[in-house]
């Protein structure tokens, strides 16, 4: 060792093997030659340079996930909710809160409903008139109604008597005449009545469409939700159709991927996934495939490597569990789908190189 040692010293370039010369030949005392030391511990060095350049390519070498684990990324999205007014007015009261969680039916926004009350209680006034009116005139029926029955009986007895001489025509005209009148007022007043019930009908309907419009003023959240956005604020005016918040379920969360054309018959509805976002790198949320696109199209141009934007694949739907609304929609994520049924999952996920 002491002679590749000196020979080292002697010629370095030599003895890392990049000069072909051989270094002057030394003896030591005894005149041995230090010659086939030095070429061994060359060929050491070699050796070692090999073994750790191959060790560097195992250790950079890109990881491959298993062939039944299935790799996308995209970003976490919830389902929104546009609440919007239905009718038009001041907002004299806003609850809303971005961030908040609501239950169903809770008050977000109230609308003034002034006008719509003064327009309720004119057209209660209205109908309530109308249907004194409507009672009036059928105790006025029934009294004619009377009266035709009376007309018709004198008609029928001076008729009799007329045809057995007892009665002067004049008796007869004047009974016929009788009964003309009170047929004639007995259906004047069920026209009438019946024109005053229309009426009545008509204003009924305006009134439960004012009484409808003011349970539109009550802005309530259509089901369990989060308030992602609020539109508006308190003293705004709102028109019909206007947005006053966005709700969204994030306990039911969905992320978009694109899997290979190749890979899509290992995808199913229900196959298991499992989801990770930046913020939570620990934590593994549970997922399944919920919608799988019927049409293939070009890797969207989000994705980063140009290369990869033109193969074509679908689109696969997961569905995320959420339970505790950790998930906010715009994450960044990443998935692996589980394509063989009842494999094992790896002990390590990763995103493959």
């Amino acid at each position: 060792m002491k002679a590749g040692y000196l020979a080292f010293l002697a010629d370095p370039m030599w003895f890392c093997g990049l000069r072909f010369a051989p270094p002057p030949v030394k003896k030591n005392g005894k005149g041995e030659v230090f010659m086939r030391t030095t070429w061994l511990g060359a060929a050491i060095i070699i050796i070692l340079i090999a073994a750790g350049s191959y060790g560097l390519y195992l250790y950079l070498k890109p990881a491959q996930l298993p062939e039944h684990v299935l790799y996308g990324n995209g970003h976490v999205e919830a389902t929104d909710v546009k609440i919007a007014a239905e009718v038009s007015g001041k907002i004299i009261e806003n609850r809303l809160a971005e961030g908040e969680k609501v239950e169903k039916g809770a008050l977000l926004v109230r609308v003034d409903d002034e006008d719509l009350q003064l327009q309720k209680a004119r057209l209660e006034a209205e109908i309530a008139a109308l249907q004194q009116e409507s009672e009036r005139t059928g105790r006025e029926l029934q009294v004619w109604q009377h009266h035709l029955k009376t007309a018709e009986q004198d008609y029928a007895r001076n008729k009799g008597l007329e045809e057995r001489g007892s009665a002067s025509p004049k008796w007869v005209e004047d009974a016929e005449n009788s009964l003309h009148e009170a047929q004639g007022r007995v259906d004047e007043l069920q026209a009438e009545i019946g024109v005053t019930g229309k009426r009545i009908a008509a204003l009924r309907s305006e009134y439960d469409l004012i009484a409808h419009q003011i349970d539109k003023t009550l802005i309530s959240a259509p089901k369990a939700a989060t308030i992602l956005a609020k539109a508006v604020e308190a003293g705004e005016y709102v028109k019909p159709g206007q947005i006053v918040a966005v709700l969204a379920d994030l306990t039911k969360m969905e992320l978009r991927v694109f899997i290979p054309e190749r890979d899509l018959a290992k995808v199913k509805l229900g196959t298991p996934a499992r989801i990770r976002v930046d913020a939570y790198p620990e934590q593994l949320f549970q997922a399944h495939v919920g919608r799988i696109d019927q049409e293939a199209q070009f890797t969207p141009r989000d994705i980063h490597m140009p290369e990869e934007r033109v193969r074509l694949v679908f689109g696969v739907t997961l569905l995320i569990e959420n339970p505790e609304s950790i998930l906010k929609p715009g994450m960044p994520a990443d998935a692996w789908i589980l394509s063989e049924p009842g494999a094992d999952w790896p002990d390590r996920l990763f995103v493959p190189d």
